[in-house]
């Protein structure tokens, strides 16, 4: 008997006899390297024919086969081809209507031995098969610690294609998996006081980890998230950092975010209040606030705004009933109060959110430098205006809701987010006061000088539009002192100075 002559039957799918072969070489000699490697790849090939999962005993019993036997630890290659075939079927058992967990269980329990290589791409198949039903497999945060993210390749950390769609890299999607689970087992450690210092030294141990990807990873936007969640479970002071506060300043028109905030600063009412106020300003489907309109309600209630609370305990109700959802005890209570029955509800409250919103948008914007800017222009159709701070930065943003009239020369101090050519995102903008000083202004005072037959003018070499002359009928010869401002010239592609305000 001979490797040779078993791999022959193998290949005839004479499995049967290949497996007598083996078993009759492996009794002859238990130790013989040859002859374990041959019966591996016999159980190997019934791997594959068992790989279904209304034969997964079967699968489980030659997956159990090559285990008992022992291969050295760099005897890899069947370990790796293994690798695909309990991808395979993992994922095939998480497509069943009812998943048995257990027995994604059983699996994970054999395989724990195998000496697969690492990082690989069959490593890899094996944590995206495991990760598939991730959300109601309660091994999954043990399995992810032996199956160890340091594993993963380079290719695991960029976008996958699958059947023309552009799909996340496994590597966030890992980080935002266990993070998930992460926060499950800190609340029942919580609820139910089973060794909660062994969870924040895990919790601890990940916080660095998923820091260094944060770092590695900026494009992995919604891993800072994650980290001030954990951050906030354990009490820390980091959780507004700069990684959090820049992918909040990317999330700012998501109503989770400012329930997050909230949350974050469950210890400042004023700041819940006006992150409430900020959520509930923003446009999203009704079904997804009813959480955040109980929440809020019990801080109306709580500082006896009581038409304000009804109207909000009203919109929660009227979306669970539509929804068919059960009232939760809080709103029942509520419904049955004296004040809530003789109280008469605001219609709305969208004024109060517009009065307290901006003081929320602060938080996540008081990192980011203040620039002292002049409005150069204004178009009023598209509410966009010019800025410009000197020759070598001005560009244009969209003020509406942040400004309401701008007004060429005013000075405000901007808050915005640099774009492409020229364009920004302005997060806050407050006007500045008179005394403000800008290199993109000066005064002058001086002789005007009309040219027809357009009759614009000019007063020392500064342009005075054409509009401006007629409206302050300016004659030549004239002496008057004016305000100007730094302007760009795109026909003549240069610099100079042009008057907005006749003083």
């Amino acid at each position: 008997m001979s490797f040779k002559e078993i791999k022959e039957l193998r290949k005839a799918r004479r499995l049967d006899e290949a497996l007598e072969m083996a078993n009759q070489a492996l009794e002859a000699e238990p130790e013989n390297i040859w002859n374990k490697r041959a019966a591996a790849w016999v159980y190997y090939d019934y791997l594959k024919k068992f790989s279904q999962p209304d034969s997964f005993d079967a699968f489980k019993e030659n997956l159990i086969k090559i285990k008992d036997l022992q291969l050295p630890e760099d005897d890899k290659m069947v370990f790796d081809n293994s690798a695909w075939q309990i991808g395979s079927i993992v994922f095939k058992l998480q497509k069943q209507e009812n998943v048995d967990y257990g027995k994604i269980d059983e699996l994970f329990e054999i395989i724990k031995d195998f000496q697969f290589t690492k990082p690989s791409e069959a490593y890899t198949f094996i944590y995206k098969a495991f990760h598939k039903g991730y959300k109601n497999w309660s091994n999954y945060i043990a399995f992810a610690d032996w199956w160890n993210f340091e594993n993963f390749r380079s290719e695991d950390y960029l976008n996958e294609h699958f059947k023309g769609k552009i799909m996340n890299p496994i590597a966030q999607k890992a980080y935002i998996a266990y993070s998930k689970k992460l926060l499950e087992k800190i609340k029942f450690s919580n609820d139910t006081e089973q060794n909660p210092n062994h969870v924040n030294d895990k919790v601890a141990t990940y916080i660095e980890e998923l820091s260094s990807v944060i770092e590695s990873r900026p494009n992995y936007t919604y891993l800072p998230y994650y980290k001030a969640k954990l951050l906030m479970e354990t009490g820390d002071d980091e959780i507004l950092s700069s990684s959090f506060l820049s992918f909040a300043q990317e999330k700012i028109n998501e109503f989770w975010l400012w329930d997050l905030m909230a949350d974050i600063h469950n210890k400042d009412q004023s700041i819940q209040f006006a992150c409430y106020c900020k959520a509930l300003s923003l446009k999203t489907k009704e079904d997804f606030l009813v959480k955040l309109r109980e929440k809020f309600s019990k801080l109306l209630i709580h500082i006896n705004m009581l038409s304000e609370a009804k109207a909000e305990i009203k919109l929660a109700i009227k979306a669970r009933e539509k929804n068919g959802w059960n009232l939760t005890n809080n709103l029942r209570k509520w419904m049955n109060e004296d004040w809530y029955i003789n109280t008469q509800e605001n219609k709305d409250n969208q004024k109060l959110y517009a009065k307290h919103a901006d003081k929320a948008e602060y938080l996540i914007y008081k990192n980011l430098p203040e620039n002292l800017i002049a409005i150069e222009f204004v178009n009023t159709n598209k509410k966009i205006a010019n800025y410009i701070i000197d020759k070598d930065n001005h560009g244009f943003f969209k003020y509406e809701g942040k400004i309401k009239s701008p007004k060429v020369g005013e000075i405000y101090y901007v808050r915005f987010r640099n774009e492409t050519n020229g364009h920004n995102f302005i997060y806050t903008a407050k006007k500045a006061k008179d005394e403000a000083v800008l290199k993109a202004l000066q005064f002058v005072k001086g002789e005007v000088k009309i040219i027809p037959p357009n009759n614009f003018g000019f007063v020392e070499n500064c342009f005075i539009p054409k509009d401006l002359v007629s409206y302050n009928q300016l004659i030549n010869g004239q002496i008057i002192q004016a305000q100007s401002i730094l302007s760009y010239n795109k026909k003549k592609e240069e610099w100079n100075w042009k008057v907005f305000k006749i003083l």
